[in-house]
């Protein structure tokens, strides 16, 4: 192989990797094996959407949770995820979900608060921001408590 085709296939290489990480999605599938151990990461907030398949409202979100994922990439403590409730049924019923779409925060394990806002990127990452800020705050004067 002549030097400029290794450079090429060299480059080639590069940029389909760029693109692979790039477009891949941010957003976390959650089941029921996955589910508790996940949202119980230290210092992490989880943003959750519960849904199934077939509901009209779900499906009317469009790439909505996907493109807030997008948005989201940057945060390392916020984590987006998913769950199927028509698949992992007993993590919605651990969850208290009774329509969709639910969207949840927790936070080290817990319930923090449900989404009731707009349905559009901006306020779904201003609210989780928000939530995750208030959250952290408030479980590290907790952890201070017992030190």
């Amino acid at each position: 192989m002549k030097p400029n085709s290794r450079a090429l296939v060299l480059l080639s290489f590069l940029l389909l990797l760029r693109l692979t990480i790039h477009c891949r999605a941010e957003v976390i599938t959650l089941t029921a094996d996955t589910f508790s151990d996940k949202v119980k990461e230290k210092d992490t907030a989880w943003f959750v959407k519960f849904c199934v398949p077939w509901c009209k409202h779900c499906k009317n979100l469009g790439t909505l949770w996907e493109d807030l994922g997008k948005v989201m990439e940057g945060e390392d403590e916020i984590e987006i995820g998913e769950v199927d409730c028509g698949v992992s049924k007993p993590v919605c019923d651990k969850a208290d979900i009774h329509s969709y779409p639910t969207f949840k925060v927790f936070y080290e394990g817990e319930e923090v608060i449900k989404y009731q806002g707009p349905r559009n990127v901006e306020s779904l990452k201003t609210f989780v921001l928000e939530e995750a800020e208030k959250a952290a705050t408030k479980a590290q004067f907790g952890s201070d408590k017992e030190l």
